[in-house]
C-alpha cells in the first residue's frame, strides 16, 4: 500500500514540474519515458536543447532535501538512459542537459516549494556524451 501511495505522491510532484516547466516556455515531449534501465521523469526542449529532468518529491526534508537523492549512482543511470533515448530518436547531434526538480510538498499546503536546478550534473559514467 505504501509503494502505491508513494508512486501517486511523486506523479503529483512530476504533474506540478511539468506545469511549472510549461510556464517557463519548455515543451514537453515525454513523460515516465521507459527504458531497460529505468524511467526517464521527464523529457523537454529549452530552446534548442534536449533536457533531461529528474523530479524529486519529499513531504519534508526530514531525510534531507528531494534533490540530494540524486546521488552519483542516479547520475549514471540517468546518463545511460538518456544516451538510450538519443539514439532511439536519431538525437545524437543535438545538445542535452540534465536538470533536477525539487519539490517539497508538505501535507498541509496546496502549493509546493519548487526547486529548479539547471544544468544539474554532466554526464557520468563510460556513456557521456557532450551537451
Amino acid at each position: 500500500m505504501r509503494r502505491i501511495w508513494n508512486k501517486l505522491f511523486g506523479d503529483r510532484g512530476e504533474r506540478a514540474a511539468v506545469k511549472y516547466l510549461k510556464k517557463l516556455g519548455f515543451r514537453i515531449v515525454a513523460q515516465q519515458y521507459s527504458t531497460p534501465w529505468g524511467e526517464l521523469d521527464i523529457v523537454a526542449i529549452d530552446g534548442q536543447v534536449i533536457v533531461f529532468v529528474e523530479v524529486k518529491t519529499r513531504k519534508t526534508i526530514v531525510a534531507g532535501h528531494p534533490f540530494e537523492a540524486v546521488t552519483r549512482e542516479k547520475q549514471m543511470k540517468l546518463t545511460r538512459m538518456a544516451l538510450a533515448y538519443l539514439k532511439r530518436y536519431k538525437l545524437l547531434d543535438y545538445s542535452a542537459r540534465f536538470d533536477v526538480i525539487s519539490i517539497l510538498w508538505p501535507d498541509e499546503s496546496r502549493t509546493p516549494e519548487i526547486t529548479h536546478i539547471c544544468n544539474a550534473f554532466e554526464p557520468v559514467g563510460k556513456w557521456q556524451f557532450f551537451s
